[in-house]
């Protein structure tokens, strides 16, 4: 199936590019720059003009195309909703299952706490009557992580390759995301990683689900990590996290952070924090 992907780089010119998924990229338009206040106004109120579904996943997403007449790209429309107080995904159970549009959105929030520039941006918006979340579509996507690893490619800059997926371990920890598969994993062209489809983040357990890939952290993202309070995490994502949401992901941050200053004490700080 062809698609149109587009990236979100605020203040950079940005292109949107057919590909046919799985078999690279094909073909490029240019899309004018957009700030990201620009960008947010468009997702909530340019007129859709056309929409395809089974996008991928299980969660009966679209690929919607909008305009305001100037600018015309493309969005992942998401409308799940589910609650559940015990469901089995895959072989195991689990208690307080959500999959929600929601947490698009708060992922895009908390990553914008972090200064994280490479979660797309996610709007709230009502489509036929129903609350949805409206994300810009990644563009210049060159592979996902599947395609990635089976060409047993760690591009131009395996270091730079290898921080960036230091950077998702991290982000995954904190939002505590049991759904990143390989295809919601994407490289740029430039060999950015962009993250996707959040629907599934936020549990409820406090522990780290797989600590021992925390072996390096970015400095700057290292210390916007201690800088998130209780106030400044309701007042960015506060109507897309539940309270207890919320102290869970702090709870996580703690730990996260207290694993750093253990492994800079045993290690030193160079060995562990790396400057991006």
């Amino acid at each position: 199936m062809r698609v149109a992907h587009n990236l979100f780089v605020a203040g950079v010119a940005i292109a949107a590019v057919s590909i046919v998924e799985g078999a690279g990229q094909i073909g490029t338009s240019s899309t004018p720059a957009l700030s990201p206040q620009a960008m947010e106004t468009f997702l909530l109120e340019a007129r859709i003009i056309d929409e395809r579904e089974g996008i991928g996943g299980v969660t009966g997403s679209r690929l919607v195309t909008l305009t305001d007449g100037a600018v015309t790209h493309d969005a992942h429309l998401q409308t799940i909703d589910v609650s559940q107080p015990l469901v089995r995904v895959g072989k195991n159970v689990e208690t307080n299952f959500k999959d929600t549009y929601r947490h698009n959105i708060a992922a895009y929030r908390v990553a914008q706490l972090l200064d994280l520039q490479t979660v797309p941006m996610s709007v709230k918006r009502i489509v036929d009557g129903r609350e949805a979340s409206m994300t810009w579509w990644v563009d210049d996507v060159a592979m996902d992580e599947e395609a990635r690893v089976k060409a047993r490619n760690a591009g131009p800059d395996p270091g730079r390759t290898t921080r960036q997926l230091q950077t998702m371990h991290v982000f995954d920890e904190l939002i505590q995301n049991k759904d990143r598969n390989l295809g919601n994993i994407l490289w740029d062209k430039g060999w950015t990683l962009w993250l996707i489809d959040h629907t599934r983040a936020f549990r409820l357990e406090k522990k780290l689900l797989r600590p021992e890939r925390l072996l390096q952290c970015d400095r700057r993202l290292f210390e916007r990590l201690k800088t998130i309070t209780e106030s400044s995490l309701e007042d960015g994502a506060g109507d897309f996290l539940t309270k207890y949401e919320r102290e869970s992901l702090l709870a996580r941050r703690d730990r996260i952070v207290k694993l750093y200053e253990d492994r800079i004490a045993r290690q030193g700080e160079a060995a562990v924090l790396y400057a991006s």
